[in-house]
């Protein structure tokens, strides 16, 4: 995913602590050709906390930390969807057994939850049986 984003290092560090600007949120969207609400989900971002970020141009460091952190997860379903944005936006959005019936969107909010994530990929492109 090409999102212009440093993959590590001080430059990501400060920009996370800077907060990221919001043009990130709709990159996402658009590589994933899903709405920004979808995205703002998985960040734990409400409508009217989006708005305010939209107006401001920027993220708080927490949320860009979200957003950062959001970026592998779709890159490794990705891998395992083979490229298809459309199924991995459909696989994100629906109950999934080995995350207790939970859609990975709504898993992403903690790093907790998104290691679950990862580890269900991780498992799947093994070929795991979850």
């Amino acid at each position: 995913m090409t999102l212009g984003l440093p993959s590590r290092g001080a430059s990501l560090h400060d920009l996370v602590r800077k907060g990221l600007p919001f043009e990130y949120l709709e990159r996402i969207a658009s590589f994933l050709q899903v709405q920004q609400g979808f995205i703002s989900k998985a960040i734990c971002i409400v409508p009217s906390t989006l708005a305010r970020r939209a107006k401001a141009g920027r993220f708080n460091s927490v949320e860009s930390d979200r957003v950062v952190t959001l970026v592998p997860v779709f890159e490794e379903a990705l891998s395992l969807f083979e490229n298809d944005v459309a199924a991995v936006t459909e696989w994100m959005s629906s109950p999934v057994r080995g995350l207790g019936s939970k859609c990975p969107i709504d898993m992403l909010g903690t790093r907790v939850e998104m290691k679950a994530v990862f580890d269900l990929i991780d498992r799947l492109e093994r070929g795991v049986l979850v």
